[in-house]
């Protein structure tokens, strides 16, 4: 996930989990879910905003890392919690959990996981944070162990520390369980990318949580790199040198031992703009620019004002199974998600018995299509 600036609208973004087995171990839930990451640290929160009818699970992002405790992000937490776990007066099944990190606030991460004495300073300050707010749960969003992330301290010890940092969570949250409620969750964002599994224990660490949410977006970021692409198609273009795709990414943590009923698919409801060099391929995987000004590709805008107008052609990838928007004569190429394929994710989620999709972020589609889309193609 990634933190915005305080001028970004309030922002959501829902997991819709669904379920199907792959075998004993692999036996999926016993009922569909869908959890939301609600971003609010900077003004207050509208929850009838929140479709409480879709959405089972809440994630408030973002709590921040002071001196090695979770802490309060901004001075509408304490507000905004409390208005999302008033939801549960008329919608008992929702579960609402905090995460804490994300792309900008993850620099604490590898000091509070660096030992024992660190690790219970960080966990008692987290199960305090749950109990202080009426949460179900806590949502680990470290971007990333042993790695830079968004110039971040790591170690090459962060791997064995994250493992421990989880376990002593986990542990520490079912001792102050409070009586007659749920067992309290306890997920993580995980990176969609080789690189991520090099750095974590992914087999120990699933074991211990019950959502291993997979980042399985952004794989092409303007500004951050000179090639455009797909940003979260679902299978490989054969264009693109890296073969990057969310089903790359779901068959090497399988394969690293996640099971299915805990994976997790991301999607996202922004897209990436390039301001390309030419016009071959349409833009796809062609040399480009982050476009001045910046656009914005969020989902909400795209619909209404892009997608078929203002010189806007909407384009299929059949191969990788993805929309991109291309403008012949401003050289424009935006990647994004649509109802077609976030449909063809959702019968991916079924065939392979993933847990589900999650979404970051329900304020960029404030036509709430995209939502209804996961959620029929899932529930």
């Amino acid at each position: 996930m990634r933190n915005y600036s305080p001028s970004s609208a309030i922002l959501l973004a829902v997991v819709v989990l669904a379920a199907a087995g792959l075998g004993a171990s692999d036996a999926p839930p016993s009922a569909r879910v869908v959890i939301g990451y609600v971003y609010g640290s900077h003004a207050a929160l509208d929850p009838a905003l929140v479709d409480a009818a879709r959405i089972t699970h809440v994630n408030y992002a973002f709590a921040d890392i002071r001196d090695g405790e979770v802490v309060e992000g901004g001075p509408f937490d304490a507000q905004n919690l409390a208005a999302l776990t008033g939801l549960r007066k008329a919608q008992p099944q929702l579960r609402i959990l905090v995460s804490v990190g994300g792309w900008t606030w993850s620099g604490g991460f590898s000091d509070a996981a660096l030992s024992a004495e660190s690790r219970a300073r960080f966990v008692a300050s987290a199960v305090a944070f749950v109990h202080r707010h009426d949460l179900d749960g806590f949502d680990v969003d470290w971007e990333y162990p042993g790695l830079p992330g968004n110039g971040n301290v790591h170690r090459p010890e962060d791997k064995e520390h994250f493992t421990a940092l989880m376990r002593e969570l986990r542990k520490a949250l079912d001792a102050e369980r409070p009586k007659g409620r749920p067992r309290p969750l306890l997920t993580f964002a995980a990176g969609s990318f080789a690189d991520f599994l090099a750095h974590v224990e992914i087999k120990k660490l699933a074991k211990i949580v019950d959502y291993v949410n997979l980042m399985t977006y952004d794989f092409r970021v303007q500004g951050a790199e000179k090639v455009s692409g797909h940003h979260a198609n679902l299978f490989p273009n054969p264009w693109d040198d890296r073969s990057a795709s969310a089903d790359t990414s779901v068959r090497a943590f399988r394969e690293a031992g996640v099971p299915a009923k805990k994976l997790v698919l991301g999607v996202p409801f922004y897209g990436r703009a390039w301001a390309m060099t030419t016009a071959e391929r349409n833009g796809l995987y062609q040399v480009g620019n982050a476009p001045q000004p910046a656009i914005d590709a969020s989902y909400t805008r795209l619909s209404g004002e892009l997608i078929g107008r203002n010189g806007f052609a909407r384009m299929w990838d059949a191969e990788a199974k993805a929309p991109y928007l291309w403008n012949a004569s401003d050289r424009i190429f935006i990647s994004y998600e649509d109802p077609e394929s976030l449909a063809l994710k959702c019968e991916y989620i079924r065939t392979h018995g993933l847990a589900g999709a999650m979404f970051w972020q329900l304020g960029d589609d404030m036509t709430g299509e995209l939502l209804r889309v996961l959620a029929d193609g899932l529930r």
